[in-house]
């Protein structure tokens, strides 16, 4: 039992106000360890033998019942019967409004060691209030800090209907602004009913972010925290920010898991952030508590920390009315004007305390104490920590992990520890503030539009049918929920409904997304919301294949390139005038024939060995033979080459369409009438914008699968289709369908969602990762590069002088050796040639000069060798 000293009678006593411990449990703590130092302080000063005009400071307790008005009476009471120079206190915000009005019109000072208004920081409003617990105005920038921290953007305020959750949800509020942070929405909770006003479960997860921030007093949060564990709004979608810690006992064992993550971020004193304390009146005040209260003192590390800001409030009051007391000259310090009733009384020297109060800087147990003229809040010694909700064996505790000290940033508990948060789900990732999709059901909207969804029907183990889905967007479908974690429900829809209405029942809510080869568009982006592609898109024509033959002079020449002719032309004239040299003078087919005559019979005979004809004459030379030789040789390829590449081109049916492309269409080649469109698509606006100039003269198509019957019974001629169905329905089911053209009206496939739905930014994440990884590229290729249909329809390719290039250097070599043999032959001719001209001349010289010399006798003639 208490056995603190009575007080005595004095013209200096201090009023303390404090809740009634009875109230609530939760408070009982908070309210006794804030009364008992403020005992202490009170008779720690008439231990330090400090004195008001000789007097002892004495004190006056009052528990209060959470009834302003009674408050005010208990205050008026006080007043009146006593000679009060301050008020330490109230402990809550609501009544702080009041009982600081009422102090301002008698000119004491109100010290609150609990309340953090925003608003009680108005020093021309509440002249005379002041406060050692940090505002509100400090938690908002430290929580602002902390979101900061790790990048989050936005909350929820969950926020109690008086004045300190009012208050607190507009600072909040108007803080984050300055940092371009969001209070996307608030829920309201009534203190009189002790429940929330509104839908807790749709207002948070129809919300956009996914971080709450909690700002009720300390007994109502368990109250909060258990209806939201009702609502399964915690762990692991939220986490949470609570401005307290509480027990952790009352919570079901079961739900553990889902309170891990959580944070608390309520003030400390100095010494838990390792800022300097007076560590000499603090242990002095706790061996007073022990002396005259030792059943409710806890351990030293266990004392709340607004009973140190009581202590310290308390103590600023005594030291400001021992120093205005000190200076006061020629009159009573502790002067009152007015009668004894409390409302018409008025402290003399009140400017001059509130001056002291302003001016009075000191180390108090909680930290450095210091106030402003400008304001009621604290200047200095502002501090906070987080504590985070962390397992710990089979339990589980709040830990404390960072700490705050204004106006810096948060910095890690404990510089020796690990500081490791556990977050939401255990995790040591830090999570997001958007909103998550895991764990939750998606409503999926699917339309069988083969390869991107198509069924498949197998037998299971137990000899039943099973149809399941297959295809580009069920293994999309399958890789995200992997990646995310949500839940998917698959609906397929009828084949008639349109994509226009398939948009409409997205924005509609009837369906979560629709996930289907959808292109995204103008007009649709004004009706929904579209993730980020997730295929590329493109319009072509396609068309039933139609054999046709077509006459051309020339086509026979085909199989060669017009290059490789020429060079085929300019061998055999090459080989015409070698043959004319190396055979005119040797061969009697070509002896009696002019030259030009010669000539064309030598290309005769060039021409028709390289086409295997074979000619009316002969060569003569070795020469002439080696070039046959290098004719024949390219006789025999050219033939055997033109030949195959003649025969393919003959055997291959070509595939000839009435139109080449979207030119065609639009230059009316085709009926429009006979132009197949699936209505509802995007197909149509392309049609009614380029083609048609508004009119819809189509032939309208309900389904695909219609589109296809359309063109198989010749209703319609040709079709829009996007390229991607049409290349694999071409490839792989319809082999008698061909693909006119090329792709135009290009864009992109994305999956459809409700406008600025919740979800957006974690759908796009997770797609645009998969495209980084090379999985959608892989999932392309797995339906959409595959091909069953045989092979029909090949270009014929023209030889070109590439592909001959070997044969043509080949006759090069023969040409030119059979030039070097003509050449070698000649050289024995000319030879013995000159010889004879040098013999003639001989002879000439000879006879010329016997001509000349006289006769001699008839021997001498008949010896003569000229004779001879």
């Amino acid at each position: 039992m208490a056995i603190w000293p009575p007080t005595s009678t004095s013209n200096a006593t201090l009023l303390g106000l404090f809740p009634n411990a009875r109230n609530a449990n939760e408070t009982s703590e908070f309210s006794v360890h804030s009364r008992a130092m403020f005992q202490a302080a009170i008779i720690l000063s008439q231990q330090y033998n400090i004195t008001i005009e000789g007097q002892l400071i004495q004190y006056q307790s009052v528990q209060t019942d959470g009834d302003v008005i009674n408050i005010l009476s208990q205050t008026c009471q006080a007043v009146s019967s006593s000679n009060i120079l301050g008020i330490i206190g109230p402990a809550y915000s609501q009544d702080a409004h009041q009982v600081a009005t009422f102090a301002k019109k008698i000119g004491i000072p109100v010290i609150s060691y609990y309340a953090t208004d925003p608003a009680l920081s108005d020093r021309y409003t509440y002249h005379t209030f002041y406060r050692t617990v940090p505002s509100d105005n400090t938690a908002a920038l430290a929580i602002t800090k902390l979101f900061l921290r790790y990048n989050w953007t936005s909350c929820v305020i969950i926020y109690q209907n008086d004045a300190f959750g009012e208050g607190g949800a507009k600072i909040i509020s108007e803080t984050f602004t300055k940092y371009n942070l969001i209070v996307r929405d608030s829920v309201i909770f009534d203190i009189v009913t002790l429940k929330i006003k509104d839908d807790l479960k749709g207002t948070l997860r129809n919300s956009a972010t996914r971080i709450v921030v909690l700002w009720v007093s300390a007994q109502f949060i368990q109250l909060v925290l258990q209806n939201a564990l009702d609502s399964d709004v915690l762990g692991p979608q939220f986490t949470w920010i609570v401005r307290a810690t509480v027990p952790l006992t009352s919570f079901n064992r079961s739900l553990y898991d889902k309170l891990v993550g959580m944070l608390s971020i309520e003030p400390v004193t100095g010494s838990i952030v390792d800022a300097p304390t007076n560590t000499t009146l603090l242990n002095a005040a706790y061996q007073l508590w022990q002396q005259y209260e030792p059943e409710t003192v806890p351990d030293p590390t266990k004392v709340n920390p607004y009973a140190l800001f009581a202590f310290d409030a308390t103590w600023s009051l005594i030291l400001s009315l021992q120093k205005l007391c000190a200076t006061t000259q020629n009159q009573s310090c502790l002067s009152f004007t007015g009668s004894s009733y409390c409302f018409d009384r008025h402290f003399i020297h009140s400017n001059s305390l509130l001056n002291t109060i302003n001016s009075i800087e000191f180390v108090g147990v909680s930290g450095p104490i210091r106030f402003s003229e400008n304001t009621t809040d604290r200047i200095n010694g502002s501090y906070y920590y987080a504590q985070n909700i962390q397992f710990s064996a089979n339990d589980i505790l709040f830990a404390p992990v960072l700490k705050y000290a204004y106006p810096y940033d948060w910095t890690g508990y404990s510089l020796a520890g690990a500081n490791i948060i556990s977050w939401p789900g255990n995790s040591l990732t830090i999570p997001t503030d958007q909103a998550k999709l895991a764990g939750v059901t998606l409503r999926i909207a699917v339309l069988e539009t083969p390869p991107f969804t198509k069924q498949d029907t197998t037998i299971d183990s137990s000899g039943k049918n099973v149809t399941k889905l297959i295809g580009y967007l069920p293994d999309l479908i399958e890789l995200l929920r992997s990646r995310m974690g949500f839940i998917p429900d698959i609906r397929i829809v009828p084949p008639n409904m349109t994509y226009n209405q398939l948009v409409q029942l997205a924005a509609d809510g009837v369906y979560d997304i629709v996930v289907t080869d959808l292109a995204i568009t103008s007009a649709r982006r004004e009706i929904a919301g579209f993730s980020t592609p997730i295929f590329d898109h493109a319009l072509c024509i396609i068309m039933r294949k139609e054999s046709a033959t077509k006459i051309e002079l020339l086509s026979y020449l085909k199989p060669f390139s017009r290059n490789l002719w020429l060079m085929v032309l300019g061998a055999c004239v090459l080989a015409s005038i070698s043959l004319c040299l190396l055979e005119k003078q040797d061969n009697d087919s070509l002896q009696e024939r002019s030259i030009p005559s010669a000539g064309l019979m030598s290309l005769w005979y060039s021409i028709g060995t390289v086409m295997g004809y074979g000619v009316d004459y002969h060569v003569k030379t070795a020469a002439g033979r080696l070039l046959t030789i290098g004719l024949y040789l390219l006789c025999l390829v050219l033939v055997a080459s033109y030949t195959a590449n003649l025969a393919s081109d003959l055997t291959i049916k070509k595939s000839q369409s009435i139109i080449e492309g979207l030119d065609d269409i639009i230059k009316g080649k085709i009926s429009f009438n006979r132009i197949g469109i699936l209505s509802g698509s995007a197909h149509v606006d392309f049609y009614l914008r380029e083609v048609s100039n508004g009119n819809r003269n189509f032939y309208p198509i309900k389904s695909i699968q219609y589109l296809y019957g359309s063109l198989f019974l010749n209703t319609i001629d040709a079709a829009f289709i996007a390229m991607p169905s049409a290349q694999y329905v071409t490839n792989n089911i319809y082999c008698n369908l061909t693909i006119v053209g090329q792709g135009f009206n290009k864009g992109v496939i994305g999956i459809v969602t409700p406008k600025q739905w919740l979800y957006a930014k974690d759908l796009d994440v997770n797609i645009l990762a998969l495209r980084e990884a090379g999985v959608l590229e892989n999932l392309r290729a797995k339906w959409f590069e595959s091909s069953t249909c045989p092979a029909t329809e090949e270009e014929s390719t023209a030889l070109g002088i590439d592909s001959m290039s070997g044969l043509f250097l080949t006759f090069a070599i023969i040409w030119i050796l059979s030039l070097l043999i003509f050449i070698w032959k000649k050289r024995f001719i000319c030879k013995k040639c000159r010889c004879l001209l040098k013999l003639r001349k001989r002879l000439f010289f000879k006879g010329r000069i016997q001509r000349i010399s006289p006769p001699n006798n008839n021997q001498n003639s008949v010896s003569s060798p000229s004779n001879i």
